[in-house]
């Protein structure tokens, strides 16, 4: 099976621009390609995964990735899968971002020998000349024909700033900037990027009269058609210090019967063969491919150690064995005791299961709270130092939700 077959077995590929030369370039190695990272936090996130998982894939058979981040576009902000304006960084925090980004991206790329290259847009796109830009790149742009990329459209009836309408145009130049210093001759990127990688190949077949490709990789949505890697707490991080290595496991272990099939094949490097196997399993068998899918994400991105942690945690708690050791855990000190005591609300919010106070009161007053095993149904609970013991108690928000509280 070719490297191009297996991605479509894989359920990846969305859409290309010339099927038949992609096939070529990537299946003998020969696509210098980029996707692009705009650094709008300081860690990349489950929506990145995907992206990171297919440059690995691609450098695995002979390919160059660059990873792209978008240090000059993020000044602007993509308006792609938006409603709103994105809030305006400050170039220090883009800095930090960019900084971040590239840490995390070698865990995934060997950046060694040339093997693949990191590359910042604002090298190129922060001294444009105004004028230049209007004449030799914005005369190659038809407005009517922008304005029916959906990236434009679902934000006409509530107001598309100018600010945000030059996205395309530098997502395009960076692409004709990519081919002209590096021989890049490929994009990739998620299928909501399909008008603006289009951009980026018409501007370089107008300007230089060659050609470039263009392929995007199907969103990671469930079955109800919803972005993953999103909790009530927030998005899914690959910084361990944002989602622990347990969170992040327990996060695909509880995906809907109905993904994880999808996420198994789309995400981890196992043969399809092995996969293709799993298709007929049920009931517990389906625990058990969660618990595969788990594992291999959570040491993709976190290392084998930590998934090895994670998995024994996550038996201790739900299947009565493995390492409690390993469980996620707040400490306590006698701080935050007053007057040797801590309610029940304190402690929710302390170990980080609710937001505030009065989200630990709905939790505690609709029944979703336990200490130890015991429900708790009044807000006013207390607990002392002894109260926790010298082992600790496992405080649980809901079936899937805890952390182990000891005393320092």
């Amino acid at each position: 099976m070719t490297l191009y077959d297996e991605l479509v077995a894989r359920g990846l590929i969305a859409q290309v621009t010339d099927e038949a030369e992609i096939k070529n370039l990537i299946n003998n190695g020969k696509a210098t390609f980029y996707i692009g990272f705009d650094p709008t936090a300081d860690s990349l996130h489950v929506g990145h995964f995907m992206a990171l998982c297919l440059m690995k894939r691609l450098q695995m058979a002979g390919n160059k990735p660059i990873a792209l981040i978008g240090g000059g576009t993020a000044m602007i902000g993509d308006p792609s899968g938006r409603t709103d304006m994105r809030q305006m960084m400050t170039p220090e925090t883009i800095q930090h971002n960019c900084d971040c980004f590239q840490k995390q991206m070698s865990r995934f790329i060997d950046f060694s020998d040339d093997k693949a290259l990191i590359v910042n847009n604002a090298d190129w796109l922060m001294d444009l000349n105004y004028i230049d830009v209007l004449r030799e790149v914005g005369a190659h742009f038809s407005v009517n024909r922008m304005l029916t990329a959906e990236c434009y459209r679902q934000r006409m009836e509530k107001g598309l700033s100018f600010l945000e309408f030059n996205y395309m145009i530098m997502q395009s130049y960076d692409f004709y900037t990519l081919f002209q210093k590096y021989g890049c001759n490929m994009q990739f990127g998620g299928d909501d990027q399909w008008s603006n990688m289009l951009g980026g190949t018409e501007l370089i077949r107008r300007k230089l009269g060659k050609d470039a490709y263009a392929m995007t990789i199907n969103l990671l949505l469930n079955s109800e058609g919803k972005k993953m890697g999103k909790t009530q707490s927030g998005a899914v991080w690959l910084d361990p210090n944002r989602t622990s290595p347990f969170d992040f496991f327990q996060y695909w272990r509880n995906v809907a019967d109905a993904d994880v099939l999808k996420c198994i094949r789309m995400l981890t490097f196992l043969p399809l063969e092995e996969i293709d196997a799993m298709a007929s399993w049920e009931g517990a068998q389906l625990n058990e491919a969660k618990e595969i899918l788990a594992f291999e994400l959570t040491k993709l991105v976190h290392g084998e150690e930590e998934a090895q942690k994670a998995k024994a945690a996550s038996h201790a708690l739900f299947a009565g064995g493995g390492d409690a050791a390993s469980m996620p855990t707040t400490e306590l000190t006698d701080a935050d005791f007053t007057e040797g005591e801590l309610d029940i609300l304190a402690l929710l919010v302390k170990t980080g299961l609710c937001t505030s106070r009065s989200d630990a009161r709905r939790a505690v007053e609709q029944g979703g709270v336990s200490v130890a095993d015991a429900k708790i149904a009044d807000i006013k609970t207390m607990y002392g130092r002894a109260s926790f013991g010298t082992d600790g108690l496992i405080v649980r928000r809901g079936k899937k939700k805890f952390v182990k509280v000891v005393v320092k």
